[in-house]
């Protein structure tokens, strides 16, 4: 104890002079000057601060009230300059409706504790017991270095930890331990797959519909106010992220329509992981303004940042500071200056709060010390940061505990908790039926834009279906010509279905949309399914008949009109099983290296046991025959072409004699001489088709509902240990 407190002292005499306004008064603005027994009140950025009172009253309600009402936080006259115009701030657009009041809800952890499992047992503490709140109106920041369970701790508080979590401690809302329902909350994750090629309204107005329930022109309202609330209005009919020669949306913007995703069911409560996410310095101030506002209409806003800029910082009302999972401060920000302050490490005059608090407790520093500590600043030296973080961490952590404020977060807390207040409730979901009405369309529309990943494939099918059908072309009818006909269909079945792997980029991309919406329940895995199969079965048609057209007359098959349709058919089932196995690829390695990888090797060894290169009666048994050459599509898919040419025709042998196309054919690959087995064979192909899917369903709805039990297994450890 005896070193933390030398150190402290050390460090608070090499920066006092720095940091004392009697020895340096700036010449500018933007430096913070505290007035005595004014912790309650916001950072100020003016000379000569006007302070009152801004806090917002928490009370509890007499005469029979049993709700926890919390006044919104109007903002400061000291923020002038970022309202006056002086700094940009976003506007509604003319005769735009003001944003709708949300009642608030209040949210208070007490004990809250998360370890993450590692190789033998639960050991790795993340965040270790947080006590905080927050109130309606507001804007908590949950600040700390990288690593430092920032995320951990807003996940657990919005009951989104992952499987490999375990959370002990108790989480409030309204003053009772309970889940937040569906629609009454918004989560923004730190990366939200959004859709380049609709515009931000398209975007909107199909999350609202899959949202919220009730008819579609109900949506368009809601859609609207989104937009304006994140003031989106100059983008919302420009593409997210860009199309053909049209640029996207920069950066600041696509993490508005990101935010104002989960605007759209008007949440109590919203969560923001790290809002300012690659987001420039300007970007971030006007993104932080737009926040602020947001919470005028009462609504309740947690997020986690990593640095903030000193204007960014004087718009939050209380702050959570972080380190290796520990809580070092919880308050107001003016009331953690004084809390570094008290603690020997006061904020110097010219340095960004922010910046200061991570240098204190960023224990990266040290090795920054250790590179520089040879070298030597303009006044002959590195004393800045010469103290050592883990002494910074523990005094700062001492301190805490002991101080009033903590004392002040428990009573807070005890209040909010002392008596529940109104529960929140669902707000209702849009029906599966509509879901998938939706999800169709919506795909529907993304392929008719995405050149690349639809249109540029088609033109590659037609491509490979010419060559094939240009080196097999002139085989004319004669016996001699049934071997290499075999080959023909084999090469084009085969290597169509190979060229499908060009799909997985546009597989992943709806993969990841499907897991971001399904995160938040806007979609499940049933309607997802149903939604990309009805979408698919249009582009997958035209690949189909346009590829079998060019083959078929290219080749010279029998001229007919039904042989030529189920050629079609044919097709088309062996292009949806493709898909389908596709499909389930991805969904299991939700990784596009790894995915194309296993495909193509499925696909090699499926083509070795389809039955051409040895037929498949002769293929060995244990592995190539049982189970490979069954489960092959391709097999399936040749055998039935071929029946569809040879089945009902007779070679001639000389002047007397003939063969059968069966018995010409039978030689070089197995078939069936039933008439109807080229149909057994498509109705394989649909039941394959089907099963794939199916194995899909069980993969997402295996790991959603995995992650749902998890968390609702957490939210009952809580309830149980009141």
């Amino acid at each position: 104890m005896e070193e933390i407190q030398s150190q402290s002292d050390h460090y608070r005499s090499s920066s006092s002079s720095a940091s004392s306004p009697a020895g340096r008064v700036p010449a500018f603005n933007f430096f913070y000057l505290r007035k005595p027994g004014s912790l309650g009140q916001p950072i100020s950025f003016e000379d000569s601060p006007e302070w009152e009172d801004t806090d917002a009253d928490v009370r509890v309600e007499e005469g029979g009230g049993d709700s926890i009402n919390a006044a919104t936080t109007s903002v400061s006259p000291s923020l002038s300059k970022l309202n006056s115009g002086s700094l940009p701030s976003p506007q509604l657009p003319e005769g735009a409706a003001v944003a709708r009041k949300i009642a608030g809800a209040s949210v208070a952890w007490k004990d809250l504790t998360v370890t993450i499992e590692g190789k033998r047992k639960y050991s790795d503490n993340v965040v270790k017991g947080s006590n905080g709140y927050a109130l309606p109106g507001t804007m908590t920041v949950i600040m700390g270095p990288a690593k430092s369970g920032k995320s951990t701790l807003l996940r657990a508080i919005a009951g989104r930890l992952p499987p490999a979590a375990k959370m002990y401690g108790e989480i409030f809302v309204n003053g009772a331990k309970m889940h937040m329902p569906y629609g009454s909350y918004g989560f923004v994750d730190l990366e939200t797959t959004l859709i380049g090629s609709l515009t931000v309204r398209e975007y909107l107005y199909y999350s609202a519909v899959l949202q919220l329930p009730g008819f579609f022109s109900q949506k368009k309202s809601v859609v609207e106010e989104a937009i304006h609330a994140m003031s989106l209005g100059d983008f919302a009919n420009k593409l997210i992220g860009g199309h053909c020669f049209m640029k996207g949306l920069p950066s600041g913007e696509r993490r508005r329509v990101a935010i104002a995703r989960e605007l759209v069911m008007r949440p109590h409560i919203l969560f923001i992981d790290e809002p300012l996410y690659h987001l420039d310095s300007v970007s971030a101030l006007l993104m932080m303004v737009t926040l602020k506002k947001l919470t005028s209409t009462g609504c309740t806003l947690i997020f986690t940042l990593n640095q903030s800029s000193t204007e960014v910082f004087g718009l939050f009302d209380r702050i959570c500071l972080l380190s290796n999972g520990n809580t070092l401060f919880f308050g107001e920000t003016l009331a953690c200056l004084q809390h570094f302050s008290n603690a020997g490490f006061p904020c110097p005059i010219m340095q960004s709060p922010s910046d200061h608090f991570l240098r204190a407790i960023n224990t990266d520093f040290d090795r920054i010390i250790a590179m520089c500590k040879n070298w030597q600043d303009d006044n002959g030296d590195f004393s800045a940061v010469n103290m050592d973080t883990a002494v910074a961490i523990c005094t700062l952590e001492a301190t805490y505990k002991s101080s009033a404020d903590a004392a002040a977060v428990e009573t807070m807390i005890l209040r909010l908790t002392e008596k529940e207040g109104p529960l929140l409730k669902s707000k209702g979901k849009a029906s599966n039926a509509t879901r998938i009405a939706v999800l169709t369309w919506r795909s529907l529309l993304i392929m008719s834009r995405e050149f690349k990943y639809y249109w540029l494939r088609l033109i590659l099918y037609m491509l490979l279906t010419l060559c094939i059908g240009t080196i097999f072309s002139g085989l004319g009818h004669s016996l001699s010509s049934v071997v290499t006909r075999v080959a023909a269909i084999f090469v084009f079945v085969s290597f169509t279905s190979l060229l499908s792997i060009a799909g997985v980029p546009v597989l992943m991309k709806e993969i990841k949309i499907y897991a971001s919406e399904e995160s938040n329940q806007h979609s499940g895995a049933l309607a997802f399914l149903f939604g990309q199969l009805l979408s698919s079965i249009p582009f997958l048609f035209l690949i189909s008949i346009s590829s079998s057209l060019v083959f078929y007359f290219l080749i010279g098959l029998r001229d007919e009109f039904s042989l030529l349709m189920y050629f079609v058919l044919n097709f088309f089932m062996c292009l949806l099983v493709n898909e389908g196995l596709m499909l389930a690829v991805v969904s299991l390695w939700k990784n596009i290296f790894q995915s194309v990888l296993t495909l193509v090797t499925i696909h090699v060894v499926l083509m070795l046991a389809a039955g051409y290169f040895r037929i498949r009666s002769e293929l060995p048994g244990p592995v190539w025959t049982h189970p490979l050459s069954y489960i092959a599509f391709h097999t399936y898919s040749i055998q039935g072409l071929l029946e569809n040419e040879y089945l009902g025709v007779n070679f001639a042998i000389g002047q007397v004699r003939s063969i059968s196309g069966f018995l010409a054919l039978h030689s070089a690959y197995d078939i069936s001489p039933r008439s109807n087995a080229k149909w057994e064979n498509v109705l394989v192909l649909f039941l394959m088709a089907v099963g794939y899917r199916i194995l899909v369903f069980v993969l997402l709805h295996f790991y959603a509902r995995k992650n749902v039990s998890l968390h609702r297994l957490f939210r009952g450890k809580h309830n149980s240990t009141a």
